[in-house]
């Protein structure tokens, strides 16, 4: 715990010491090009609709298993092995 502390407390203090601040005003780090708002939205739409495809595909696999398990053609014994 000790020396989690003292890396903490030398990384702040060398951080305030240091002079950060071109970094931080300008926008240079920022490469936006015309593929930028695509990658988004792609990054996005995969985000954002892959639990309900999950969703969907848990939902159709235990929606067959227990018409497998309701249907006629299987008899009582059949059913608690």
């Amino acid at each position: 715990m000790g020396k989690a502390l003292i890396r903490t407390l030398l990384f702040l203090a060398t951080s305030l010491w240091l002079e950060t601040g071109h970094a931080l005003d300008s926008y240079r780090f920022l490469h936006v090009t015309i593929d930028t708002p695509w990658v988004i939205f792609l990054f996005l739409l995969v985000a954002i609709f892959s639990p309900f495809i999950l969703m969907a595909a848990l939902a159709w696999r235990y929606a067959e298993r227990k018409v497998d398990l309701a249907s006629p053609e299987t008899n009582e014994s059949e059913r608690h092995e």
